[in-house]
């Protein structure tokens, strides 16, 4: 009886807001007890995640993200994409995809790119003619697109987290970062065509294509365009490591945006420095005591209990998706995606591994539902931090962020039931 009070108390400081390390150090705390084993091997699992090398590359990469964010690089992203694709019908639209897209996989925060882009793209579209309907529900939907492209810190946090985990194959972030791709990309294209559809009646006002404006945004992005080339190419080409791919990039970034185009004084460089390392230091914090708290719920053997009793109710592997799917649904709208991935990985990886599903495909499918989280109603945080920057009534960007879930609720059934889609370039 003293365990469920406990588990009730724990319960109602988490809602009350008491940070999410302390509840989740309490709840091995409290599981270790139980079971009469030593709290020393908590502190074991807190430097066993500090001694893993590939942890590495998730402050550099972080550090890399913040400094693109405080930088001009979004404009010159935007001004880019543009000058090459406005010509096309529905252009500005399918340039807010790949700009979104790209910045939130290097800035890792959806936040920050409809904050940093929205300011630019939402005038752009509303001037081309696009109604504001669409164009709100765009820029809130893009916020969240570059989550499945490399180098995404939520792809490094679930192969880590899959790796200490040691279930199931063996969990690479290289593999990650390229079982990405496709299903991204799937996102980025259906999008695009719904906003082609959409449109296709509509008095949108198409530039016609510059060859002088493309040569001088090329000009202006000359530094900045090598970087999806530089992870992808030094990783795949075998020159780097991941860390060493997260060190060279980081060292890149800041030589570029603080030497060349010097938008970041040597004075400003430590709070930029500060800043991503606090939301570095959290996830670490967090990673650690979730690790502890997963090596309780397996010693109490949770997930095969919790296998045994959704086995007995559904014994097909497309049921089990399908059940999956709703339940990451829910999720993304109620949790941010750090937390959603250290507290749900190390509970729903054994389960689905035991219904055969591949632990990187589980992580894309865990990914892209997360990523349609972020703007699902009634509290996906895009939706509260779109209607925060632009001035808008929540239930407006309801119906407006509506059509684009449904596109993407489309893209992640694919995704989910054609593996192959995440799994073609892998050899597995």
């Amino acid at each position: 009886m003293t365990i469920y009070i406990l588990a009730l108390i724990l319960i109602l400081l988490a809602l009350l807001g008491t940070p999410l390390f302390a509840v989740i150090l309490a709840v091995a705390m409290l599981g270790f007890y139980y079971l009469d084993v030593s709290l020393s091997v908590i502190a074991i699992e807190v430097y066993r995640i500090a001694d893993t090398p590939v942890l590495l590359a998730l402050p550099l990469f972080t550090f890399a993200g913040y400094i693109l964010a405080e930088s001009r690089t979004s404009h010159r992203l935007v001004r880019l994409t543009r000058a090459f694709l406005c010509w096309m019908p529905g252009g500005l639209a399918i340039v807010a995809f790949i700009a979104c897209a790209f910045f939130t996989a290097f800035t890792g925060a959806s936040g920050v790119t409809i904050v940093a882009l929205g300011a630019l793209l939402y005038p752009a579209l509303i001037e081309a003619g696009y109604r504001d309907k669409f164009s709100i529900g765009l820029v809130t939907t893009s916020g969240s697109l570059g989550l499945l492209f490399p180098p995404s810190l939520p792809l490094i946090l679930y192969a880590i987290i899959a790796q200490q985990m040691n279930v199931g194959a063996k969990v690479a972030i290289s593999d990650l970062f390229l079982a990405g791709l496709l299903p991204g990309l799937l996102m980025v294209l259906l999008l695009s065509f719904y906003s082609l559809w959409e449109n296709r009646r509509s008095p949108i006002e198409r530039p016609l294509f510059s060859a002088q404006e493309a040569k001088s945004a090329l000009r202006e992005a000359i530094w900045e365009i090598p970087l999806p080339f530089f992870v992808l190419g030094g990783i795949y080409g075998g020159f780097f490591a991941v860390s060493e791919a997260a060190a060279a990039t980081a060292m890149y970034v800041l030589v570029v945006e603080v030497f060349i185009y010097k938008e970041i004084s040597l004075s400003k460089l430590p709070a930029v420095m500060r800043d991503s390392m606090v939301m570095v230091g959290g996830i670490l914090l967090i990673l650690g005591v979730s690790l502890a708290s997963t090596n309780f719920l397996i010693d109490a053997e949770v997930p095969m209990r919790l296998f045994d009793i959704i086995q007995a109710h559904i014994s097909s592997k497309i049921a089990f998706l399908i059940l999956l799917n709703i339940l990451l649904l829910i999720l993304g709208a109620i949790l941010d995606i750090f937390s959603a991935i250290v507290i749900m990985v190390p509970i729903i990886l054994p389960v689905a591994i035991n219904y055969g599903v591949d632990p990187v495909h589980l992580g894309i499918i865990f990914l892209a539902n997360m990523q349609i989280g972020y703007i699902t109603p009634p509290v996906g945080m895009n939706l509260f931090i779109a209607s925060y920057r632009f001035d808008k009534p929540i239930i407006e960007l309801y119906r407006a962020a509506i059509p684009f879930m449904i596109v993407l609720l489309a893209a992640v059934l694919i995704i989910t039931y054609v593996p192959a889609l995440s799994l073609v370039f892998l050899q597995r």
